[in-house]
C-alpha cells in the first residue's frame, strides 16, 4: 500500500485498485481511519479528534491530488506523493 504523505505522525496510504467511493487510509498510532475523498467523510473506522481535523484539513487542501493519486492506484500505477500539512 503506497504511502502519499506523512505529517504529525500521521501516515495517509491509497490501496491499489480499491473499492469505491474515492477514499484513502490514514492511520494515527492504533487509530485508522478511510475518509472518502470527495465529501470528506469518515466512511470506517475513528481517530482521536484532534488527529482526525488535522487529516481532514490537509485532505480539503489536495482533495484534486487525492483524486488524481486515487485514479492512478486505480491503474495500478505509483500515486504520487503530496505535500505534508505543515
Amino acid at each position: 500500500m503506497p504511502t502519499i504523505s506523512i505529517f504529525f505522525g500521521i501516515i495517509v496510504q491509497m490501496y491499489w485498485n480499491e473499492h469505491r467511493p474515492p477514499h484513502f487510509h490514514c492511520t494515527y498510532g492504533e487509530h485508522e481511519a478511510l475518509i472518502d475523498i470527495r465529501t470528506l467523510a469518515v466512511i470506517e473506522g475513528k481517530m482521536p479528534r484532534r488527529a482526525l481535523n488535522l487529516v481532514l484539513d490537509w485532505a480539503e487542501l489536495h482533495q484534486t491530488e487525492l483524486l488524481v493519486d486515487w485514479d492512478l492506484c486505480q491503474a495500478k500505477q505509483q500515486p504520487k506523493p503530496i505535500a505534508p500539512l505543515e
